[in-house]
């Protein structure tokens, strides 16, 4: 489904802030995999994101996706195959436009050929359809402005444009960081069953540790720009974040050591 290999980027080459992003960064996602990854600020999770979803340039390696190579691909054809969902419940939406609108906008965003741009009640009817599975009333509220919804509406929202449109690969990009404790686990809610109802491979960026535990098949941890850690969760196997957090302790460790 999605393969990074051997993936390389460095930032200010040759000046005194350079900086190596990425450092050989390989793994694969199986198609219906969600996976959850982990890691300090610097990891190289970002720039990770930015390189799948294309909106940035690597240096080297290859990214691929159902065995085609779009490493060079750029964002707004990628956009075919990848969709996004962002920390900042406003980005990639119009706050102007109505919820209706915005889905709309979602649904062409791939189209190259003009077509007429319509609200039809045919579309209408498929929009209450997908956001009635998050379970929030938001199928009733087509008409109302992203800009008068609250940060979890509007992520919500979000995240049934970009699962909606069914990409082979669903970005989740710390979606619900800006997001207090209550709403964010709401939002977490309406992940699952948005990511369950539309069949999505899901790879999902957190700090949050416990939702590393609660969800997802697997958990990868980044550091240095590489994979330091996998972790294939089993239903008999008892994570706690004291675990996590031990494996970050003994990882470092190891870096500490071979540095």
């Amino acid at each position: 489904m999605l393969s990074i290999v051997d993936v390389r980027k460095t930032f200010n080459r040759g000046q005194s802030a350079e900086k190596i992003a990425l450092n050989g960064l390989t793994f694969n996602l199986q198609p219906g995999d969600f996976v959850v990854v982990i890691g300090s600020n610097g990891a190289g999770k970002s720039t990770m994101l930015n390189a799948v979803s294309g909106a940035l340039t690597i240096d080297s390696g290859s990214i691929l996706i159902n065995g085609q190579n779009v490493t060079a691909m750029p964002v707004h054809k990628r956009a075919r195959y990848v969709a996004r969902v962002f920390q900042d419940p406003m980005r990639g939406t119009a706050a102007s436009m109505t919820i209706a609108e915005n889905m709309l906008l979602a649904e062409l965003r791939d189209q190259t050929r003009k077509i007429k741009i319509a609200l039809t009640q045919q579309r209408l009817q498929n929009y209450r359809e997908r956001l009635s599975v998050l379970g929030l009333g938001l199928e009733n509220r087509l008409g109302s402005r992203m800009d008068l919804l609250s940060g979890g509406q509007r992520q919500s929202v979000s995240l049934v444009m970009a699962a909606g449109g069914k990409p082979d690969i669903l970005l989740l990009d710390e979606h619900t960081a800006a997001l207090d404790p209550i709403t964010a686990n709401r939002v977490m809610s309406a992940t699952v069953k948005a990511i369950a109802a539309f069949r999505i491979t899901t790879l999902m960026v957190t700090h949050n540790l416990q939702y590393a535990i609660d969800y997802g098949n697997r958990i990868i941890m980044l550091d240095g720009g590489k994979v330091q850690l996998e972790i294939e969760k089993r239903p008999e196997q008892k994570l706690t974040v004291s675990d996590l957090i031990q494996k970050f302790s003994r990882q470092d460790d190891r870096l500490l050591l071979r540095n």
